[in-house]
């Protein structure tokens, strides 16, 4: 296994990303699914200067993407999203796209179970055969019922994959995990014939290392079922606007180039923009509690 990390968390360049990744002991990044944003050769060549790999990337569904839309042509721009963010994968060596079928936030269908559930299936066969072109192995992500009420556990998300075809993973997250699963590590071995990316968080969403969770037990279910691949980082941490804030730097004071677009999405994780002290806090606390495990 290798830990890798997100970067949508936090609006910076992805020169501070990538030195801050390798500084810290990380392998790899699952980099934001906006391809139209980085230059795929500046990035390349930031990540073997750093000693870091382009472990894959996640779709970002904001408004306007979602698979299972009522409407056809936001069906069919979505997909050509996912292909998009498939192909910027395969062209920085990544090896997997972590796929959320409907927009993060929306929890009223539009349609009944059956037309959604078909919507879904026919838009990732079609991604799923981009993907197979290109190298790439895509893996469903089940998220918690306050974010989506699509996909959310991952018995769901095997069932998923199954009805796309035989390479189609599925990527599990500890934080949704940690609401929806009876028990989670029971949802690793439902998972593992297809398990393909495991995100990780803690039960309050902040690094691994300042929550609840059983690391050690999490890592060792993983290599029970034959888990190779990364540990990527998620952390969104809540911002303590409160007299008992432990973290008097939390919040970005300076002024930040974010478009409205990223700003929502991050706030309607619950977050805002965070300070690069207490952004690479995060980082270097997952580190130390991840690395030991996973030797």
């Amino acid at each position: 296994m290798k830990v890798s990390m997100h970067n949508w968390m936090r609006p910076e360049s992805i020169e501070t990303t990538i030195v801050r990744l390798g500084r810290s002991g990380y392998n790899g990044i699952e980099i934001s699914g906006e391809p139209a944003t980085y230059d795929k050769d500046e990035v390349k060549r930031l990540l073997d200067q750093n000693g870091v790999e382009c472990w894959g990337s996640v779709t970002l569904m904001t408004g306007g993407r979602d698979l299972v839309h009522e409407d056809y042509y936001v069906r069919m721009a979505s997909v050509q999203y996912v292909k998009d963010c498939l192909s910027f994968v395969s062209d920085l060596g990544g090896k997997i796209l972590t796929i959320v079928p409907s927009t993060v936030g929306k929890v009223v269908p539009m349609a009944s179970p059956e037309e959604e559930w078909e919507w879904a299936v026919q838009g990732l066969k079609e991604c799923q055969a981009h993907a197979e072109s290109v190298g790439v192995r895509i893996g469903l992500e089940p998220l918690n019922r306050f974010e989506t009420y699509f996909l959310n556990r991952a018995d769901q998300a095997m069932a998923l994959a199954k009805a796309v075809g035989p390479n189609c993973g599925v990527c599990l997250d500890v934080f949704h995990m940690n609401i929806e699963e009876k028990d989670m590590h029971a949802a690793i071995r439902t998972a593992a014939p297809r398990l393909t990316d495991v995100h990780v968080a803690e039960n309050n969403r902040l690094a691994p290392g300042m929550g609840a969770i059983d690391w050690k037990k999490f890592v060792a279910t993983l290599k029970e079922c034959g888990y190779d691949g990364a540990l990527t980082m998620e952390a969104v941490a809540p911002v303590d606007r409160t007299p008992m804030s432990p973290w008097p730097n939390q919040v970005e004071k300076n002024p930040v180039d974010i478009s409205p677009e990223q700003l929502k999405f991050i706030q309607d994780h619950g977050s805002s923009l965070l300070s690069e002290e207490f952004y690479t806090m995060l980082y270097e606390t997952a580190s130390k509690t991840l690395l030991p495990l996973i030797k």
